[in-house]
């Protein structure tokens, strides 16, 4: 490490920022674009799900391409992962922007198509991923210390959370209108917001670059057969902590972005309330809060792993009694979810310091420190969890026929209710199940690590 100004508040704002400005495009993406689509653009929801599943097909090369560039990249003076914000901090703001044009929605269902793949991957396959994997992974160049990268993932989360707010609570406030006696999606009023979006994204992007310092100048990986990409990929399989890490990312993305995704049928549709997702996504807010104030303190006291494996229990609980309760009134639902939403937001709050603890164990493991290659692995398995959960949704939407003209249907509208419930139900069930018996890097393990790795950089 390199004499700068020590670790402190300026850091965790300035990483805060960084996913705010994620958010902004990627949290548009994974709770709207279906609801969109479907509502405003009229496609089957099927084809919506099968695009943004196929698109990830793409990220298994751009996602370990990218990992590789940052680590065989030079570092400059500002460091190594931070040139990249600012190179694309644009370009991913204007594919987002692209997406959602309602001005096209009278166009063939087969230019609707190509245009929402073609500016889906555009966004999400390449201008995503060349800003977030160099993000993601410059949380290790901050800080060596495990404390202090748990501060980083908090207040990323925290970034999150609070585009999640803005998105999630101001969106139904502005997009829907009255029609008929319905309540429906404005296209227009749709496209003005994303643009909108975007703009604070790229704001929230120079604001992370200007505020983060890169104290840990990390070594490029040399260009040598032990570390080509088979290498890397070989050495992944065997790693359990990085293969167990991998599969809780994919089903809890898989249950939180059904739970967001749903919920643009459930208040406006099953409820006929869509200011109710305002409140209800301000007590997602509440949640996530409650998370960020207590997951310190427990961590720890019992661990990332631990604590993480705990809520996700009580998460499951909570949307299994609301599958079989069915709360008739839609303040009771959302009060109950508030419980849901807390035990998913003490994993969240965690997910970037054990992705860290990974990368540690990694190079003891290995003998090679390869922040990028194994982040962006991690990254591509989180896209994964994310196009299983559009795919999903959009599959099973058609399955019980939900259409623009049955979109008040009452049988369809059960059958709504139940995906939103029962799918998250299983899913922080299994991720729970994989923290407790399958993920191997526990308080005790983590802090032996940290301390193998201290003594091995100071002889460095």
């Amino acid at each position: 490490m390199e004499k700068y100004k020590p670790f402190g508040i300026k850091d965790k704002i300035g990483y805060l920022f960084g996913d705010f400005g994620n958010d902004f495009t990627f949290l548009i993406s994974s709770t709207f674009l279906l609801k969109f689509y479907t509502d405003v653009m009229k496609l089957d929801p099927y084809i919506v799900g099968l695009v943004m599943m196929s698109a990830r097909f793409i990220d298994a090369f751009t996602d370990v391409f990218m990992g590789r560039l940052c680590d065989r990249s030079k570092t400059t003076p500002v460091g190594k992962f931070k040139p990249w914000i600012r190179r694309m901090c644009a370009p991913v703001a204007i594919a987002s922007f692209l997406i959602y044009q309602s001005a096209l929605a009278d166009m063939s269902t087969t230019f609707k198509t190509v245009w929402l793949f073609v500016t889906y991957v555009l966004w999400g396959s390449i201008f995503y991923t060349s800003i977030n994997i160099p993000y993601g992974s410059m949380a290790s160049a901050i800080s060596p210390e495990p404390s202090h990268r748990q501060s980083l993932s908090t207040f990323r989360t925290m970034g999150g959370t609070l585009a999640g707010l803005i998105v999630g609570a101001g969106v139904p406030l502005f997009a829907y209108k009255e029609v008929d006696g319905n309540t429906v999606m404005d296209g227009e009023i749709f496209t003005l917001i994303a643009g909108i979006f975007s703009i604070l994204a790229v704001i929230c992007y120079l604001i992370c670059y200007h505020l983060t310092t890169e104290r840990v100048k990390i070594k490029n990986t040399p260009h040598h057969k032990e570390n080509s990409l088979i290498s890397t990929l070989h050495k992944a399989v065997k790693n359990r902590a990085l293969v167990s890490i991998i599969a809780a990312s994919v089903v809890m993305l898989l249950s939180q972005l059904i739970l967001q995704s749903m919920a643009n049928y459930i208040y406006p549709n099953y409820y006929g309330e869509p200011r109710a997702q305002t409140v209800a996504t301000l007590a997602m807010g509440v949640g996530m809060l409650l998370a960020a104030l207590t997951v310190n303190p427990l961590s720890e006291r019992f661990g990332k792993a631990e604590i993480s494996g705990g809520a996700s229990l009580a998460a499951s609980l909570i949307c299994a009694i609301l599958f079989f309760v069915r709360p008739e009134n839609v303040w009771n639902y959302v009060l109950i979810s508030l419980i849901a939403w807390y035990g998913l937001g003490v994993f969240a709050m965690v997910t970037w310091a054990l992705i860290t603890d990974v990368i540690d164990y990694s190079e003891i493991k290995n003998g090679v420190r390869e922040d990028g290659s194994i982040y962006a692995l991690y990254s591509f398995a989180r896209k994964l969890g994310q196009a299983a959960a559009a795919g999903l949704a959009g599959t099973l939407l058609s399955l019980i026929g939900y259409s623009d003209e049955t979109a008040f249907d009452p049988e369809v509208l059960n059958g709504v209710f139940s995906i939103a419930t029962l799918i998250p139900a299983i899913g922080f069930l299994v991720l729970a199940l994989i923290l407790f018996l399958w993920y191997p890097l526990k308080k005790k393990e983590v802090n032996k690590n940290v301390e193998i790795l201290k003594k091995k950089h100071q002889e460095g």
